[in-house]
């Protein structure tokens, strides 16, 4: 593996030729499942990853850009370019009865897949999907019409559901068929070898849009032993050093302004230095480095899935985008529903985060970061997954594209917010694809999101409107430089971007004519995206 990322790093670092009228590009979105937006090399992580920073150094990298805030969201949101209530999937996989609460993609919305379909395109799908309705027990679906297949996909590898055990999953599926995981199964690899495969049997006259979906470092926390041996004692420091040495990092990168403080530490964890004993230590430690492993495999995997783009010959016409579904998550899994991640024949499932079940990584523990860690890799934000404050929505974003990509911007960093919307109108732009009105006899809603392909020119967005986000009753609009955030049916927050993005200076007190003018353009949208009438 050692010396297919250094042959990877030397192939990228590499001249690489811009065709005047290049042909339409293969795409690649690769997403990942709970990740935190600073976990990775490229964004001030010190977890390994030497695929993503080399593609970052020919590419560019988005400071601001946004996700939905949660799995299924921002999956509905991604593959249709509307916002995730107008998809249908503005919770989670339950249907609530509401247009906007239906748990699965809706006749409105129509995939990026089956726009890239009608233009000419291969389109495969590997990993998790968990837009459509499925059993925890079995992980086994129903409202076929929603599947992979039946919504632009020639091909699809993975599971319906939103997770499970990495070793032993539920209702996993090749096409439209259900089987039985291989004995060796690790799903990170799986994901890996399904979407290589579909690369290198993608006929030679077509160009390919794959969509690549890890569940990777969602909980629970397994790995392998060799990639958990690598991050042995870089924890051991412990999440106060961790968490400040990654704010430095990012400080130094350009990733966040020194002038944005690091937020205290969440009040639910302790110092590191003055409470927990040798033991304990060493338990939390592990936890960290089977996330960091989780996600090593992932960087490991997209090395494959490069060499496969540049074996086929189209690695410099080839848009490569990743991302994270949301911020990292403080769930813990002790809770009702857990028995779905366990080995099916273990019955010690109710373990959860228990100090006296040491995290190894293997099948039959069940673990999570928890709030600790996940403070951690959200740095420097607050607050996790399902909330809409930055530590909640925002990803990394890592674009590689080299046909359109200025020579001036190649490793460069772009400010402009973006968000999970604006992947349909990019990759409907590279493909020169159109976006229908109607689809098989059905009226679509038209894109919400803005090409990306200015900033790889070093361009602002043209984006007209400001950004939105709910999920759960906690709800945000981000409109330039000011971003009106709330908690679970709390007051309105109201924080300047430009000076303050780590959220610690509430301005909802001194500006309440601002903070109207923005509530109502989200009430506004609420209105017409189907937020509203809530289950």
């Amino acid at each position: 593996m050692n010396k297919l990322i250094l042959a990877l790093t030397c192939l990228l670092f590499a001249t690489l030729p811009t065709p005047a009228h290049p042909d339409p590009p293969d795409i690649v979105i690769i997403l990942v499942d709970d990740m935190g937006y600073s976990d990775i090399g490229c964004y001030g992580g010190e977890v390994q990853t030497p695929a993503l920073n080399a593609l970052a150094k020919q590419g560019i990298r988005f400071t601001q850009f946004y996700n939905a805030g949660r799995c299924c969201p921002t999956r509905a949101s991604l593959l249709t370019g509307v916002y995730p209530h107008q998809a249908g999937v503005g919770h989670m996989i339950g249907d609530k009865g509401k247009p906007g609460y239906l748990g699965r993609l809706n006749d409105q919305s129509v995939t990026i897949a089956e726009v890239l379909q009608s233009a000419g395109y291969h389109t495969v799908a590997a990993g998790k999907w968990h837009v459509s309705p499925f059993s925890y027990d079995t992980g086994e679906g129903s409202h076929r019409e929603t599947w992979p297949l039946q919504r632009g996909f020639d091909r699809f590898t993975g599971s319906l559901a939103g997770g499970g055990n990495f070793y032993h999953p539920k209702g996993w599926m090749k096409d439209h068929r259900y089987v039985a995981p291989h004995d060796d199964f690790y799903y990170t690899d799986d994901v890996t070898n399904a979407a290589v495969s579909f690369i290198r049997q993608a006929p030679e006259d077509k160009p390919v849009f794959a969509y690549v979906a890890y569940t990777a470092p969602h909980w629970p926390l397994h790995a392998h032993a060799e990639d958990i041996a690598k991050y042995d004692g870089v924890y051991d420091k412990g999440w106060d050093a961790v968490r400040e040495a990654r704010y430095q990092r990012m400080v130094e990168m350009g990733i966040i302004d020194q002038a944005w403080k690091l937020p205290g530490r969440d009040k639910r964890v302790q110092a590191w230095d003055t409470h927990h004993s040798d033991a304990k230590k060493k338990w939390y430690a592990a936890q960290m480095a089977i996330h960091a492993a989780m996600i090593d495999r992932v960087d490991q995997g997209i090395a494959k899935i490069v060499t496969a783009l540049q074996q086929r010959g189209t690695l410099d016409n080839t848009l490569i985008a990743f991302l994270s579904d949301n911020g990292a998550s403080e769930e813990t899994p002790a809770m009702p529903g857990i028995k779905r991640f366990a080995k099916e024949d273990q019955d010690t499932t109710w373990w959860g985060n228990r100090p006296d079940v040491f995290p190894t990584g293997k099948a039959d523990t069940v673990h999570s970061i928890g709030v600790p860690w996940a403070n951690v890799s959200n740095t420097p934000f607050r607050w996790y997954k399902s909330e809409m404050h930055e530590g909640g929505i925002a990803t990394p974003l890592v674009l590689y594209y080299p046909p359109a990509t200025a020579k001036s911007m190649r490793g460069k960093l772009v400010h402009d917010p973006g968000h999970v919307i604006d992947l349909m109108a990019t990759c409907v732009d590279l493909a020169d694809a159109t976006y229908p009105n109607q689809y098989k006899g059905r009226t679509v809603d038209p894109m919400e999101g803005v090409s990306l392909t200015h900033a790889l020119q070093g361009k602002a967005l043209k984006r007209e409107q400001p950004l939105f986000f709910e999920h759960e009753n906690c709800a945000a609009i981000r409109d330039g430089r000011w971003k009106l955030v709330r908690l679970r049916n709390k007051p309105w927050e109201l924080y300047d971007m430009h000076a303050d993005r780590t959220e610690t200076n509430n301005l909802a007190k001194q500006a309440p004519n601002l903070v109207k003018e923005l509530e109502a353009k989200w009430q506004a949208w609420a209105k017409r995206t189907n937020v509203f009438p809530k289950p």
